[in-house]
């Protein structure tokens, strides 16, 4: 039976210029792994990682509108508070 062809190291090489043109290390792509189960558990972290970031990207949306609210029910206020006020005394 052949054996399957070995991935040639210079394809990684390649990978990591064309990702990472600085060259600054990337973790797991010196030495790049070749096993499913491994590249699975990594997109599942991955996957949690993009959930968490995505609901903490809610939380500063959802903030921000709050704040937009305050400022304009303050603003209102304001203004119906100095129409309120007496002139000339």
């Amino acid at each position: 039976m052949a054996e399957p062809p070995e991935l040639p190291k210079d394809m990684f090489e390649f990978m990591q210029k064309m990702w990472n043109p600085m060259s600054f290390p990337i973790p797991g792509m010196a030495m790049p792994t070749v096993n499913v189960e491994e590249i699975d558990r990594k997109i599942g972290e991955l996957k949690t990682v993009e959930t968490w970031l995505t609901m903490q990207v809610g939380f500063v949306q959802m903030t921000v509108k709050t704040l937009e609210l305050q400022k304009a029910a303050l603003e209102s206020l304001n203004a119906a508070a100095s129409r309120d006020k007496p002139k000339g005394k």
